[in-house]
């Protein structure tokens, strides 16, 4: 509830001050932009907002290059932070008490977490060798999760609402599963994962069915990475999206005098329980990203 509140405060002064200083309506379209797009500055509490680095783009190859610091881009520099503090927290607590103890509170929880992924996730997805997979599989879970989850605090925003975030996630994924595929099966064995044909065929079947499953096994190596990367894109973004919404029904139809209580507390509530299903589904979306990763390693790493 106090995260709420300061939701509220956080949009309702500088939108108020705006409508009042353009003699504008309020502009839910604007809101929207401003808090789920990308910027070049970043909101902080009590000081507003602050303009970031920005450095001309350069060009290379054809391609033009911004190294600018952007709003996206502090979120991912905090992301991993937190990530990186919490994990050596953990691993400090647990070296500290030794083998024989169980470590508590947040330590306790962390390492019941690692050890799910380990055995229920990497172990039975990727099967034989896994155990070289379990450090990539980790930090995409706890990573994910950490900017899954900066995104429902006050003053903070989700980096995994942005494509460009969640396509380079997916490209790591790629990468890694098809260089671990050509380093198991092989040259030869790697091929055949793009130029298919059923065991047994010969003759016009074959060569029918190479025509056939040749593009589609091709498609399908790009696919998987964009599908990663679609899916975590939308469910944050669709999610922020609801939750603006509704918080924006109450500057939109607060003039109307016997409808302002009632309004303002209907938005306050929906969003609340919207703010329970958005925490459950960053927990959710952080687990299909990393459980995908690892279905997508064993599958390309056993031919069978």
């Amino acid at each position: 509830m106090n995260g709420m509140t300061a939701l509220l405060q956080e949009h309702a002064a500088p939108q108020d001050s705006a409508a009042a200083g353009h003699g504008g309506p309020f502009d839910l379209g604007e809101m929207l932009g401003h808090h789920i797009l990308d910027g070049p500055g970043y909101e902080l509490p009590f000081i507003g907002e602050v303009h970031l680095p920005q450095w001309d783009p350069f060009h290379l190859a054809g391609l033009t290059i911004d190294l600018s610091i952007s709003k996206h881009v502090v979120l991912l520099l905090l992301g991993a932070v937190i990530t990186f503090a919490l994990v050596m927290m953990a691993t400090r607590v647990i070296t500290r008490q030794g083998t024989g103890r169980a470590p508590s509170g947040l330590a306790n929880a962390i390492e019941a977490v690692v050890i799910f992924l380990r055995d229920d996730l990497c172990k039975e997805y990727i099967g034989h060798g896994y155990q070289r997979f379990v450090p990539l599989i980790l930090t995409l879970f706890f990573f994910i999760l950490t900017m899954n989850l900066l995104g429902l605090v006050p003053w903070g925003g989700s980096a995994t609402g942005n494509l460009a975030v969640t396509a380079t996630l997916a490209i790591i994924t790629f990468v890694v599963t098809e260089v671990s595929g050509f380093l198991t099966l092989g040259a030869r064995g790697y091929m055949r994962t793009i130029f298919y044909s059923p065991p047994g065929t010969s003759g016009f079947v074959k060569y029918s069915m190479l025509a056939v499953m040749t593009p589609v096994e091709l498609l399908g190596k790009f696919t998987k990475p964009f599908a990663l990367a679609i899916r975590l894109f939308a469910n944050m973004t669709a999610g922020h999206m609801l939750i603006f919404s509704v918080l924006g029904f109450i500057f939109l139809f607060g003039h109307i005098a016997f409808g302002r209580w009632l309004i303002a507390g209907g938005s306050y509530a929906f969003v609340s329980a919207i703010l329970l299903l958005e925490l459950l589904i960053a927990f959710i979306q952080a687990y299909i990203f990393a459980m995908l990763s690892a279905v997508f390693i064993g599958l390309m790493r056993h031919e069978h």
